[in-house]
């Protein structure tokens, strides 16, 4: 199977965001402490670090349920990115959130209506 470049660019952005999410947590968030290890915040980016992760596994895989992981996706990502917003001093991980959001968003969307 080969994957379009929409298809591609999804993925790509989800591995990024991925590793963004658990690099901030792991690193940025631990030195920094205070709210950025509020337990809602460091779990839900360890969440948002794990379904983008699994999303582009489920999007490599070629199934057309794909679709549920992007909107789940989406959805956490979202989530992420306004928390991170919140506790602030945490741009990069926003700003990836937020585009690999609206990448699932439309992945999700373009798949259902193809199917």
């Amino acid at each position: 199977m080969t994957l379009s470049a929409d298809m591609r660019a999804c993925v790509d952005l989800c591995t990024t965001c991925s590793s963004t999410c658990f690099n901030e947590a792991m690193n940025h968030c631990l030195e920094a402490g205070e709210d950025h290890l509020e337990p809602k915040h460091f779990r839900l980016m360890m969440a948002c670090a794990e379904i983008c992760r699994s999303s582009a596994t489920v999007m490599l895989t070629g199934v057309p349920q794909h679709v549920f992981v992007c909107n789940a996706c989406a959805e956490m990502c979202r989530a992420c990115a306004d928390s991170c917003e919140k506790v602030g001093d945490m741009q990069d991980c926003v700003a990836i959130c937020r585009k690999c959001a609206e990448s699932c968003e439309q992945m999700s969307r373009s798949v259902q209506k193809a199917a």
